[in-house]
């Protein structure tokens, strides 16, 4: 998630890689620009963890970060589209080529208080809450890549109407990728924040076999049971704003910015009746699907330009995926930073001024989405 929150580590460890905790100078900088053209086949996705929480009071008396414009903090939420019948959230900020942030999971729109401000003094600026997630609808249905990519793709269409620069962190950092595959016409270019996700293993093999009698009428709905069991348990203790924090400062390296606004922005969207459904179906069907997903085969599809910006310090996600993703794919820019999962929460301000300098190096097609 943009931290993927209070899950055990145990679970955590499998669906994030492992890391490598090196110090790098916030300023170290590879450029390498190419014009966007990307293949609508492929789209990899793999990794990171859900999680929820509980409503706490709404007086937030923490101060915002120092010489760092912070988006106001609304209980109601902002703006909301309907999509397929869901009712989606979303923020939008200043004037210019539109850039569309992406939340990680268990996070939402507010993840992104300290970079839409500053990012609105030059352009359009976009914050979108994923079905299920932040102030978006916990709609009860099978979750995949594919439907938040298709949700990123219509508010492209339908909302933003022009190309757009996508950002993400986390989880949203492969919805970004996944959707720019889906609409790569209407995409400028996709930046990754210590993203999700696996290279594939050329040397697994899939030894699934069909299920038997015994299986599907006696083992698999004990296990589903068992299952709902656990998961509630942890979706209790995932919830509690002390769990919250602790994780928070966890994998923020400077914890200052763990404050009561961060908490609650995650803690209030689990108060929804639906919430704990839909942990339970991340976790069992979303989370235990993810084999048919790889980085490397939606990156060998992009030629868009590639922005990574990468906390060296993440305990979850280290800086070898940003290294050997710049490998894979050269037409790409790494910056490293001093800082942890979140980069663009515990850092913003170098965050900003690296996004846009690279956003400056764009120069998106002035095309149409009357035309597609």
């Amino acid at each position: 998630m943009s931290c993927s929150f209070a899950v055990s580590s145990s679970v955590r460890s499998e669906f994030l890689d492992p890391v490598s905790t090196r110090f790098i100078a916030p300023s170290r900088i590879y450029h390498n620009r190419s014009k966007c053209e990307m293949s609508r086949r492929g789209f990899a996705f793999n990794g990171i963890v859900a999680s929820g929480a509980s409503v706490i009071g709404s007086s937030l008396v923490t101060e915002p970060a120092q010489g760092v414009e912070r988006l106001p903090f609304k209980p109601e939420g902002y703006n909301f589209w309907t999509w397929q019948g869901h009712k989606i959230h979303y923020v939008v900020q200043g004037e210019g080529s539109p850039v569309v942030l992406i939340h990680g999971f268990g996070a939402s729109a507010f993840h992104w208080r300290y970079n839409i401000p500053e990012l609105a003094k030059r352009y359009k600026v976009y914050a979108i809450d994923l079905l299920g997630f932040g102030w978006s609808e916990k709609a009860l249905i099978e979750y995949d890549a594919i439907v938040w990519r298709d949700q990123v793709v219509d508010f492209l269409k339908e909302i933003v109407k022009e190309p757009a620069v996508l950002v993400g962190n986390s989880l949203g950092g492969f919805t970004a990728l996944v959707a720019a595959a889906g609409l790569p016409e209407q995409v400028a270019g996709v930046a990754l924040l210590n993203s999700a996700g696996q290279f594939g293993d050329a040397n697994k093999i899939n030894n699934q076999s069909e299920e038997s009698t015994l299986q599907k009428i006696f083992l698999k709905p004990l296990k589903e049971i068992f299952q709902r069991i656990v998961l509630g348990f942890l979706f209790w203790q995932a919830k509690q704003p002390a769990r919250i924090r602790s994780v928070l400062e966890s994998v923020y390296t400077n914890a200052s910015n763990v404050d009561d606004y961060l908490v609650e922005s995650i803690t209030r969207p689990a108060a929804d009746p639906n919430a704990g459904e839909v942990y339970y179906r991340l976790m069992t069907r979303f989370m235990s699907n993810q084999s048919k997903y790889t980085l490397d085969s939606l990156l060998s599809e992009l030629s868009c330009p590639l922005l990574l910006l990468w906390g060296d310090l993440d305990p979850w996600v280290g800086p070898a995926k940003a290294n050997r993703i710049k490998e894979f794919y050269p037409k790409s820019s790494l910056v490293n930073l001093q800082a942890g999962h979140c980069p663009h929460d515990e850092v913003p301000e170098l965050v900003n001024e690296a996004l846009m300098n690279w956003l400056s190096t764009l120069k998106p097609e002035a095309a149409s989405l009357q035309t597609l």
